[in-house]
């Protein structure tokens, strides 16, 4: 099986010592997180600056208006999606939200601030554990 590769910059949006986090809809059409939740972010296009990728998909997936801070984790992990393999090379990064008002796209059902020392508490994607615990050191 062909495994396909990409890079993806990931978001903790920052708003008042809170870390925004959304759960995956069942229609959103590359998802293999149905139920659990995520941090903001995705896919970086051919030819595309890894940080406009990222204040796309913010705009997307929120449409909130942030500051792009400096990335503090890489990771990477291997879902398997609509029968493919994936190689999915995560870079997060912290970001400052203007505001905590949040307009969720068709991708995600749910949006929660949570406290970051407490996401051992929420059904996180399994790759958010490590990104979590880098976050908490700094």
């Amino acid at each position: 099986m062909e495994i396909k590769q990409f890079i993806a910059t990931k978001a903790f949006i920052e708003h008042n010592g809170k870390i925004l986090i959304l759960r995956e809809s069942p229609k959103y059409q590359d998802g293999a997180n149905v139920g659990k939740f995520d941090v903001v972010g995705g896919r970086v296009k051919p030819g595309e600056h890894f940080k406009e990728s990222l204040q796309r998909e913010i705009q997307e997936e929120t449409g909130l208006d942030v500051d792009i801070g400096e990335p503090f984790f890489v990771n990477e992990w291997r879902p398997i999606v609509r029968g493919e393999q994936w190689q999915i090379i995560g870079i997060f990064f912290r970001c400052k939200a203007h505001n905590n008002t949040v307009a969720i796209s068709n991708d995600h059902n749910e949006f929660l601030w949570i406290n970051p020392q407490d996401f051992k508490q929420y059904p996180l994607i399994e790759n958010l554990h490590p990104a979590f615990e880098e976050y908490l050191k700094r």
